[in-house]
């Protein structure tokens, strides 16, 4: 049972921000009801513009909460796009390596890049949730989908397996205090779904957002983050890739098709399609671009043989399962349900 929860703001510093307190509190209150103590690290509630000038307080924040032996549960505050500068506060002098320890660590997005920074240091993570994207849903409570994992690793310290949601939602455009209780808009949905290759294939998960994978490769937005990325060898060498099994899902920016299959084509030169085991695709945010999306990826992976399920509830549409990293899993689309060994 994790008992004491630490929220680092390792991307954007928005939960520090006036305009998300009434998030925050009702995010607060919950994390309370689940039977957990709530500790803020000393830098992650100093606002946008101090988080974003400080990458070197956002490490210090990652480490000091994973040496602190009180602390069960490392939970991200949000995504945001460039916690790629915490490379050289982690890397320079060993400083994550010496850090690290067995400790719940829970983020998804532009996090993408923490988890890669983990597994270069051997820790196993968890992808799928953040604290303001999930715990401080506006309505009622969290998502029932959502909370039934948050509810299922806080409890157990891991998640035993994955089945797709019955129902998805449209992505919140107004997150103000009026919109307190008020339900998103939900559709149903159709489980995963096959696009090609075999239905049931096993391997270690790794991956997320493709967004913050593809400027790993791609200078566009920030013009440094390939060289930080190649410097310190963030995206895992080709020998780590073999028999794991890709995840990818698309952020709120809903990529446009062309740089879709640009990003594709990028993880393509790396040859990291021809020793993986599988690919696993969430769903995209509204469902937009979700037919390109497909096309582009035969197209573009062009591993006839090569597994790709899509449609998994995980990423930025709503709801949000939870992805254990660096543990076996086992993908069986016929069953409808990815099972991790524990």
């Amino acid at each position: 049972m994790i008992k004491n929860i630490a929220i680092v703001s390792l991307s954007s510093g928005t939960i520090g921000e006036d305009f998300v307190k009434h998030e925050v509190d009702i995010g607060i209150k919950r994390l309370h009801d689940f039977g957990t103590t709530v500790t803020f690290m000393p830098h992650a509630l100093k606002g946008m513009q101090y988080v974003k000038n400080h990458p070197a307080e956002r490490a210090a924040d990652l480490l000091q909460a994973l040496r602190d032996p009180d602390m069960d549960m490392i939970l991200c505050a949000i995504g945001g796009d460039d916690t790629y500068r915490l490379l050289p506060y982690l890397f320079e002098r060993n400083e994550l390596a010496d850090a690290v320890s067995n400790k719940v660590f829970l983020g998804f997005s532009d996090t993408t890049i923490n988890h890669f920074m983990l597994h270069k240091v051997g820790m196993k993570t968890f992808y799928g949730q953040s604290f303001l994207a999930d715990v401080c849903e506006l309505d009622k409570d969290m998502l029932p989908y959502t909370k039934k994992y948050f509810e299922e690793l806080i409890s157990t310290g891991t998640i035993k397996e994955v089945r797709p949601s019955d129902i998805w939602y449209e992505g919140r455009t107004d997150f103000g205090v009026d919109q307190v209780g008020i339900p998103l808009k939900s559709h149903p949905d159709h489980g995963f779904e096959l696009l090609q290759g075999n239905p049931v294939f096993s391997g270690e998960i790794l991956g997320g957002c493709i967004d913050s994978i593809y400027d790993c490769f791609n200078g566009d937005r920030y013009g440094d983050m390939p060289l930080l990325c190649k410097k310190y060898k963030l995206f895992p060498e080709i020998e780590d890739w073999t028999g794991k099994i890709l995840l990818l899902e698309s952020s709120e920016e809903k990529m446009p098709p062309q740089t879709y299959r640009k990003a594709v084509l990028a993880q393509k030169e790396t040859g990291i399609f021809d020793v993986i085991s599988g690919v696993l695709v969430g769903k995209p945010m509204d469902e937009t671009y979700v037919q390109e999306y497909k096309q582009i990826l035969v197209e573009g992976i062009d591993h006839p043989g090569l597994p790709i399920v899509c449609n998994l509830n995980i990423g930025h549409a709503q709801p949000r399962c939870i992805i254990p990293f660096g543990v076996e899993a086992t993908v069986d689309i016929e069953n409808q349900v990815i099972r991790f060994a524990n």
